[in-house]
């Protein structure tokens, strides 16, 4: 059982946390760099990226205190004000679920956690997060299923039954959003997979349809169109490979059409996070290409959930991955301007970089970021943490060792 916490324990909780992100001392000390033996300073890094990500957001909405307290950076700050919250909040859960899993090294931030879950869902809350207006709330109930299924001991279970009704009935509401035709179909299937995994009726239409759909949207070589066109962008990462691995995860066991899909689309995912991985150059940084460019990290989390699953291709070990990622999180979260005074994120990629952001993303957007840490759910003793240090495919290449060739995936 988890442990109780006073209400006197928890306030010192939400002190700490808050103090430790308005002064920015989570950041305070410098990447070990990027080619330095395994040892545990790496994932302490990483720990402190984490925290530096939920300080100050997850302390305020715990305190419900997140409406008046989270700047709101946009183009139209007013337009996308009503769905901020629930971004920041589901896609900064999102990565940092299986870290509040494991349970190993991240303190009290599964309390944390907790709390501001009833304070988002509560009806009765100021902080209570916006489910119905718009379309925008179906993607980040979304991205809130997928935390909880993601850290299901951590999140769901100890939740007291009053807020596990909240959270339900919550995600329930998103059911009259109406998704696009593109990867949006995933949100609206996470939600039932999630509703399903939690013990209630499933929509099985809204849960299929968007599943069958990018089955047939599959181009090739890992990737899928967003829709039935191709995008040169992020999205297979951001939502699509991860979503529909997860999702499938649920229903393997439900038929051979399922199953069969499930294998393929694991398969992908192996593939599409060698490509990734190919992508990242020595110094953290990757090309510049499509839309949503500014939630930083958040490209790599095919790569992440490869390595998190224990999916990566046998070409690829973890130490390799862990080393690029750790570059991507360094060029993308040290950059100077990334955070403001407070600790909140700020539009862009490798700084402050407001022109980069379409008009839909906002201050909440930006924690999708978190998902590339999604390994800090290995344990310790995972190769991933633990094996010796190994450079990544760009730099065996362009040292000038010889490599077998790249292969495409048929």
């Amino acid at each position: 059982m988890p442990r109780k916490t006073s209400r006197r324990d928890f306030v010192k909780i939400m002190a700490v946390a808050s103090a430790a992100g308005a002064s920015g001392n989570l950041n305070a000390q410098p990447a070990p760099p990027v080619g330095s033996p395994a040892d545990q300073s790496v994932r302490q890094r990483w720990c402190q990226w984490a925290e530096r990500l939920a300080s100050p957001l997850l302390p305020a909405l715990a305190s419900r205190r997140l409406k008046a307290t989270m700047p709101v950076e946009a183009a139209v700050p007013e337009n996308n004000r009503p769905f901020t919250h629930l971004e920041g909040f589901a896609r900064l859960l999102c990565g940092l679920a299986p870290w509040l899993e494991l349970g190993r090294d991240c303190g009290d931030w599964p309390v944390v956690a907790r709390e501001a879950l009833d304070a988002a869902t509560d009806p009765q809350s100021p902080d209570y997060v916006n489910f119905t207006s718009g379309t925008q709330p179906l993607v980040d109930a979304a991205f809130l299923a997928q935390a909880l299924l993601r850290a299901p001991t951590a999140l769901w279970q100890p939740l007291p039954a009053r807020v596990r009704a909240n959270v339900i009935a919550g995600l329930r509401l998103t059911r009259a959003i109406k998704p696009w035709e593109s990867n949006w179909l995933l949100f609206a299937s996470m939600v039932e997979a999630f509703l399903h995994r939690a013990g209630e009726t499933r929509d099985d239409a809204r849960l299929t349809y968007g599943l069958r759909r990018h089955a047939e949207w599959y181009a090739g070589d890992g990737w899928y169109g967003d829709g039935p066109d191709f995008h040169t962008d992020y999205y297979n990462s951001y939502v699509i490979q991860p979503m529909l691995v997860e999702i499938l995860d649920g229903l393997a066991g439900e038929g051979e059409e399922w199953s069969q899909f499930r294998a393929k689309a694991v398969a992908r995912l192996a593939r599409f996070a060698a490509v990734q991985e190919r992508m990242i150059a020595p110094d953290g940084s990757y090309p510049v290409l499509g839309r949503s460019i500014v939630y930083r990290a958040g490209a790599f989390q095919g790569l992440a959930l490869a390595a998190l699953r224990h999916g990566l291709p046998p070409a690829v070990p973890p130490a390799q991955v862990r080393r690029a990622l750790t570059a991507v999180l360094q060029r993308t979260l040290d950059a100077p301007g990334t955070f403001d005074a407070a600790g909140w994120l700020r539009l862009g990629l490798a700084g402050a970089q407001p022109s980069l952001a379409e008009n839909y993303i906002s201050t909440g957007s930006l924690y999708l970021c978190s998902t590339a840490l999604l390994p800090l759910g290995l344990s310790p003793t995972d190769p991933f943490w633990s094996a010796a240090d190994e450079p990544t495919t760009w730099e065996k290449a362009w040292s000038g060792q010889d490599l077998p060739a790249d292969k495409a995936l048929y």
